[in-house]
């Protein structure tokens, strides 16, 4: 296809191999064109708020939630979905409530970081057709969700930290937020597990939950969970 009709692509993921991958992957295609690659939402805003308007992307492909970093937006996907861009999410299923979220602000699609080069291409040309795009077993995954004590977003993200091997003084930094605030959600994590008749009292009882619902891929390493043992929030 000729370049002037290739279409504009974006890409924000914060892992590097995953993101080359993704890049080669689109390239390969012929159609596409890889206008932006960052590792941030807020990466891609500045560099969208300079970029000429004939460089401004069809298509947003997002990793939701990155390292040591705040996780998306909703109002800011909204924003930009109003604006006239299409969103795929990329999403290894971290966070299902957040998945949900962007589903309801206007997220065209989501693609689990587990799929096919040929289910991600399928996705990028079913999104950008106008249709909507989500495997049945990540809509199961979100549908699940409704099983599980509610957590907010806040609470999951300082979850996820938590259990990836973060001290609670570091998951307060990796939120913006302060030390007390960040055991405070960790606390109400226990609180919400007890009330439906599953203890939390340890670190390792948090990687358990965490596992257990899919707010961490159990098939990955969890730095530091085991080797913390029975420590408990202080």
């Amino acid at each position: 296809m000729p370049r002037g009709r290739e279409v504009a692509i974006a890409l924000v993921e914060d892992h590097v191999l995953q993101r080359a991958g993704a890049q080669q992957v689109l390239r390969g295609h012929g159609g596409y064109r890889v206008c932006f690659s960052g590792e941030s939402l807020p990466d891609f805003d500045a560099w969208l708020a300079a970029a000429p308007p004939e460089e401004r992307p069809v298509l947003l492909i997002l990793d939701l939630v990155v390292e040591r970093r705040a996780s998306a937006s909703p109002s800011r996907i909204e924003a930009l979905v109003k604006s006239g861009m299409k969103v795929l999410v990329l999403s290894a299923m971290g966070a299902p409530a957040l998945v949900r979220r962007m589903l309801q602000v206007g997220v065209a699609g989501v693609v689990g970081k587990r799929d096919s080069e040929a289910d991600v291409l399928a996705a990028v040309e079913t999104v950008l057709a106008g249709g909507t795009w989500m495997t049945s077993e990540l809509a199961a995954v979100i549908a699940g969700e409704a099983e599980r004590p509610a957590l907010s977003m806040q609470e999951e993200r300082a979850l996820v930290l938590y259990v990836s091997g973060l001290s609670v003084e570091e998951v307060g930094r990796a939120m913006n937020i302060g030390r007390e605030t960040a055991k405070q959600y960790l606390d109400r994590v226990k609180r919400k597990y007890a009330a439906a008749g599953v203890p939390v009292r340890t670190k390792l009882d948090f990687g358990r939950i965490a596992w257990a619902d899919g707010y961490v891929n159990p098939s990955l390493p969890t730095a530091n969970v085991e080797g913390a043992g029975r420590s408990t929030i202080g």
